[in-house]
This record gives structure tokens, sequence and C-alpha cells, in this order.
């Protein structure tokens, strides 16, 4: 029997992810963390990871594991050199949540700009503050990390008129032409945007991007949104730039250490708003992800390279199924 261990707490609960889990026989096992997941590793032989970091340390406690799977997009928390060199595939969802997170996005810009949380606390708490607000028509929207969430999220703001402007370590010159967004440096992004959204992989190179310097090159008044990793913000210096008015607002989605610390000021401001690392947790998205991660373990299971491989190349390639493990 295969046994298939998951620390995503979306695998394997939406639409037909879960018959089809079923169907194939597989032992499944979902542990909440790391800690958990210890005691069963042993006998994995497919890991779906959600956030909980896979690392030099649990890939020698796995001695059948066959290949390492990531139940979404984001692959900072995966060290995808020590996998190669156990000779496991590593494999990502590409695409599959994007819609989810940019609608959410679109929904944080208008929070935002409308303050709709703050008007539903003044009324259930028995005021009536009504509050002149801006319209998101006519406003520059700044994406960085012009992939497939900032792609979508640039199609939704331009449908109601906002001019898009964005920055990608890596651009897609020919797509941004071709839909009006413009690409730009970073610096250009943080002074021209009245909202900023943020879309990167987290990691070294993207740790505190936004920090008090590149907070200090906003627009006065212009609003943050963090649907990446918790780690591409200085979550102080972004609370000192709310204190002192210069940051209109923020909207937060992701967190250094989930669920996170609630006693930072931040989590007091009036202008801040916080969502539980949900961008991607629509029903759509969870089953499309669940549905590519199954697409994946059965290639694997067949002794085929599983699709959205990221070190392909790198790997021995197997030449029979693998045989399932009394």
């Amino acid at each position: 029997m295969t046994t298939v261990i998951t620390t995503s707490p979306g695998f394997g609960k939406h639409g037909r992810v879960p018959d089809l889990i079923a169907a194939r026989g597989w032992e499944f096992i979902r542990c909440a963390d790391n800690d958990a997941l210890t005691p069963h590793l042993e006998r994995a032989d497919i890991l779906v990871v959600g956030l909980p970091p896979v690392d030099e340390a649990i890939l020698v406690r796995a001695p059948r594991l066959k290949a390492v799977l990531k139940h979404g997009v984001g692959v900072d928390n995966i060290d995808i050199p020590a996998c190669t060199a156990h000779g496991l595939p590593v494999c990502n969802t590409p695409a599959a949540n994007a819609d989810a997170v940019a609608e959410l996005a679109v929904g944080l810009l208008y929070a935002l700009a409308r303050h709709i949380p703050q008007g539903h606390v003044s009324v259930t708490s028995g005021g009536w503050n009504r509050v002149a607000d801006r319209q998101l028509g006519g406003k520059t929207l700044g994406i960085i990390g012009l992939g497939n969430i900032g792609k979508r999220l640039a199609k939704l703001a331009q449908g109601i008129g906002m001019t898009v402007i964005a920055h990608d370590a890596y651009p897609d010159t020919a797509y941004a032409t071709a839909h009006g967004i413009r690409l730009t440096s970073l610096d250009d992004v943080l002074t021209h945007a009245d909202y900023i959204s943020l879309h990167i992989f987290g990691g070294k190179d993207n740790t505190a991007l936004i920090n008090a310097r590149t907070l200090a090159q906003m627009k006065p008044g212009a609003c943050l949104i963090n649907l990446a990793r918790g780690e591409v913000i200085d979550l102080d210096a972004v609370y000192d730039a709310l204190q002192a008015g210069h940051l209109g607002g923020v909207a937060i989605d992701a967190y250094t250490r989930e669920p996170p610390d609630t006693s930072h000021p931040i989590f007091r401001h009036a202008n801040a708003i916080f969502t539980p690392h949900s961008g991607a947790d629509t029903l759509e998205a969870l089953e499309n992800v669940g549905l590519m991660v199954i697409d994946s373990i059965d290639a694997v299971l067949r002794g085929d390279t599983p699709p959205h491989c990221l070190n392909a190349g790198e790997l021995p390639p197997r030449q029979t199924p693998i045989t399932e493990t009394p």
C-alpha cells in the first residue's frame, strides 16, 4: 500500500479529490506540522507539502520516500537540492490557485479603498461613521511579481479602470506589452503606485523587501497588500509607516509565523486588515490543486517524470514503475 502523507490542511478535502484518493487505496495521513509528521516518515512514500519546511533532517528519516509534492506554488520551504541529492522529484501546481489569490487581492483593494471592515465595525457597534473614501478607477496598481497570480490580478484591476505597472525579476515582456502593463523597476513601482500588491516568492532574496527604506519611497497615503510570504515585509517598519500616516493602509494574508503573534501592535491598528493565509482557499482552487497533486502522484507511481517537476533534469531516469510496498 502506498502511504501518502500531507502537511497541507487543504489537500484531500475538496471536490473530486477525496473520492480519487479513496479509489486508489492509498493510506492517507494528515499532519498539522513537522512534529506530527516525524513519527510517520519511515513509511512515507509520498509527501504532499503545505507550509512546514522540508529539509535534510526530514528526508533522512524517510527511506521509502519517492517524491515531494507542493500543494500550491511556492517552494521556498522545500530544500530542492537536498531532495535532488536523494533522487526525489519536487513538483508544484502552477496557476491552479492563481484566480483565487488574484480575486482576494481585488477584495482587499476594495476593503482598503472603501474601509469596508471599519464600516462593518462602526455599524455593529452602534455607530454610523460615514467616510468619504476613494474609488479604484483611475488609480495606479503596482504589482511586484508578475507571475500567474500577478497577471490575473492585472487583468482584473484593468477591468475596474486601474492603470497597472509591474516589476518582476524575470519579466514576461511579451505578455506585458500585449496586455498594456508597464514593466518597470522596483523603485519606479514604489514611487508611482497608489496600491502595491506583492506576489513574489519568499526566501533570502526577498526577505524584508518591503522595509523602512522602500516604504519611504512609496507615495504618501499609498496602500500595501501582502499575499506572498510573511518574510517579504518588515512588520515593524510597516507599523511605523502606518503610525506616521505615510502608509495609508495595509492588508496582510501571510505571516512569518502562522498563526501570527497578535501581540504586535500592528494587529490593533485601525488601517490594517488581516486574513488567515486564505488567498488560495476557494473550493475551486483547492480542487484544482488537489487534482494536479494526484496527477503527479500517479506519474511517480507509474515510473514517469511527474508534471511540473522542478528538478527533472537533475534526476536519474526511472525505467520501471515503482512497486507497491506491502
